[in-house]
């Protein structure tokens, strides 16, 4: 009988596999940990390096180095466009509060040129100023121009209209509304069938004679008529009702002011 050779087993080495698996898991590791500094959010950040710092054997490192991530690159012509724009922002925000300022002050002194107008002609009693956000408003009472029920302008009243549209003449020059208010006393005339259109006639009036004035412009200018819907005090005797009589000039600010610290 002949005896069979036995083959030979070779064994594989496969001790290999334990640090090339490790090898792989630091690598995966390390693109964690990059994915997560791209990504620039402190917290997470300093979560991950508390694990690793766990994992990796208390050893100082990268990790242990800087507590916090590596800012990105800012791109420096984005960096200057947005400076730039910020720079022209606050210089707008200076030009329009300049601009403003110098509105108000133009409005203050038109009004101190009415008040001592009033002054000068005794009309304290008849004429008014009042200065708002809206702009600078004169009152006048009705008997200034009108008699009861008309809206024809008395003599002395184209007077004054005319005083009044010279001091309306300003540079640079403003928008101009004119309005018309009367009280709550029934009409129903012929002419007129309601108090809403006297008080727009009585306005578009007032506006015809003050811009007899050449210096002033038209195009500047409008009139409205209220009827007895804007009163200034309640329709509750007849001082108050000769209160509501009235025309209103507003001058109309070319730039939005504050009368606010006044």
């Amino acid at each position: 009988m002949s005896r069979r050779k036995k083959k030979k087993q070779s064994h594989i080495d496969e001790s290999w596999l334990l640090p090339y698996s490790d090898l792989l898991t630091l690598l995966v590791a390390l693109f964690i940990v990059l994915f997560a500094m791209s990504d620039i959010n402190v917290q997470k950040y300093e979560q991950l390096a508390v694990i690793f710092r766990s994992e990796f054997s208390g050893g100082e490192g990268i990790l242990d180095q800087n507590e916090n991530p590596v800012q990105p690159p800012v791109d420096q012509e984005e960096s200057e466009q947005e400076e730039a724009a910020e720079e022209d922002e606050d210089e707008q925000k200076d030009k329009s509060t300049e601009a403003a300022e110098g509105e108000l002050l133009r409005l203050e002194n038109i009004q101190s040129m009415i008040q001592n107008y009033i002054y000068e002609n005794d009309l304290s009693d008849k004429f008014g100023t009042e200065l708002t956000d809206e702009g600078l408003l004169i009152t006048i009472v009705n008997d200034v121009f009108f008699d009861s029920g008309s809206a024809e302008v008395k003599s002395e009243g184209r007077e004054v209209a005319g005083d009044v549209s010279s001091l309306l003449h300003t540079e640079p020059p403003h928008q101009i509304v004119i309005s018309g208010h009367a009280d709550d006393v029934p009409i129903g005339t012929s002419e007129f069938a309601s108090n809403w259109e006297l008080s727009v006639k009585r306005a578009l009036n007032f506006m015809s004679l003050v811009l007899e004035n050449d210096e002033l412009d038209p195009t500047l200018f409008s009139a409205k008529g209220y009827g007895e819907y804007k009163p200034l005090v309640p329709n509750t005797s007849d001082e108050n009702r000769a209160k509501n009589r009235r025309v209103e000039v507003l001058i109309l600010p070319n730039y939005e002011i504050d009368t606010s610290e006044q």
